[in-house]
């Protein structure tokens, strides 16, 4: 009894090490530690990259294309920003996004943006529509359709695509139409939080004397492209009041929402769902085919909750 007892103590111990590792690891680079996840426990999916470049003259301006081996035909594209408080992030640990969606159909690029003092509002948004333009008029070349882009971010990411997919000027700029953005997807992404209170939007826009015109909210249009805006109702981080009220006034404007609100989901939870082993257990991925599938012919919008 005596030697059982050990085992389970030791088989305890070890647990309790490897969990302190794993979190120790989660602290320093979570999605890091997520990709790795994701690629031992649901393989590489057959995804291959097709291309790898720095846009700009800071070497966090990168993009980077995936799609599925053996794919023939022209596909839609996911182009996905990460999030880190707009300090911190790499999309080279975000390729469980693109080992998510492109078995689903679609080209995949990872987009980078400048982040800490060099990418104070608006460098972000002048980098994040540089990556869209980039993909614009490059994509067609990796078998990806131009006019059929759609736009995903995590957190910061997701401010930085909506922002830019609601304020015309920053593709105008580019000459990137308005209909090559068939869609965007935010999850858990901040849309309405000026007065800036947080030590993360002080610092990347505050320090500029950013106001009301940074904020997602007061762009809202009739014409905007179709939007999906997912978040936890457990989110501490960013409030849902941020998904609440951008989806508020999009419908009230006339454009075409949806809302996905998940009980109990935390900050990251919806970023999660998109990683092996949870991809199968939850319905952010296929939530977002749906989506992507009915973009285009919907043509009713969808009314948000009320706030």
């Amino acid at each position: 009894m005596s030697k059982v007892l050990r085992m389970i103590g030791l088989f305890a111990l070890g647990a309790l090490v490897l969990a302190i590792a794993l979190w120790a690891a989660v602290r320093m680079n979570g999605p890091a530690v997520l990709d790795a996840l994701d690629r031992v426990t649901g393989g590489g999916r057959d995804i291959e990259r097709v291309e790898k470049q720095v846009i700009g003259p800071d070497e966090a301006q990168k993009i980077a294309v995936y799609r599925q081996d053996g794919q023939d035909r022209v596909l839609p594209v996911f182009l996905f920003v990460h999030g880190g408080a707009w300090r911190d992030g790499d999309p080279d640990d975000y390729t469980f996004v693109a080992r998510a969606m492109a078995p689903e159909g679609f080209v995949v690029v990872l987009a980078g943006y400048r982040l800490g003092e060099e990418g104070r509002y608006p460098a972000m948004l002048e980098d994040t529509a540089d990556a869209i333009a980039w993909t614009h008029a490059n994509i067609a070349r990796y078998g990806g359709d131009p006019e059929r882009i759609f736009l995903s971010g995590h957190s910061a990411g997701a401010y930085n695509v909506v922002q830019v997919a609601l304020d015309r000027r920053w593709l105008d700029a580019r000459n990137v139409p308005d209909s090559a953005i068939a869609g965007v997807v935010g999850l858990s992404g901040p849309y309405d939080f000026f007065p800036f209170d947080k030590e993360s939007t002080r610092a990347a826009f505050g320090s500029v004397n950013a106001a009301q015109d940074s904020q997602p909210v007061h762009h809202v249009r009739a014409d905007a492209p179709p939007m999906l805006l997912m978040q936890g109702e457990a989110d501490t981080v960013v409030r849902p009041r941020n998904t609440r009220a951008l989806a508020t006034g999009l419908a009230r404007a006339g454009a075409t929402v949806e809302t996905a609100f998940y009980p109990g989901w935390s900050h990251n939870d919806p970023l999660l769902a998109l990683a092996s082993p949870w991809r199968t257990r939850r319905d952010v991925t296929a939530r977002i085919v749906e989506f992507a599938s009915n973009a285009d012919q919907v043509s009713v919008p969808v009314q948000a909750e009320n706030p």
